[in-house]
């Protein structure tokens, strides 16, 4: 498999932000955003797919933690 062009980079970048931003407007309700989704998978690498995928999960988890901060769980059976 080659790499993708520049244009075809593009692309997919803008598909991905597209994608993410249907989401951040339906609350991650992804069956709001089915087509944008098909846009996104159609026009990258299956492989940056499942990347970006792991990073907006990232991203979110990095935002929660700065503004609520970092809760450990209870530790269950504490003597």
């Amino acid at each position: 498999m080659s790499a993708p062009t520049m244009e075809e980079r593009k692309a997919c970048w803008g598909a991905r932000d597209e994608f993410w931003q249907c989401l951040d407007r339906h609350g991650d309700d992804a069956s709001k955003c089915e087509k944008l989704r098909q846009s996104f998978e159609s026009r990258c690498p299956q492989q940056w797919v499942k990347h970006f995928d792991k990073r907006r999960d990232f991203l979110k988890y990095k935002r929660k933690l700065e503004t609520e901060g970092y809760h450990p769980p209870e530790a269950a059976g504490k003597s």
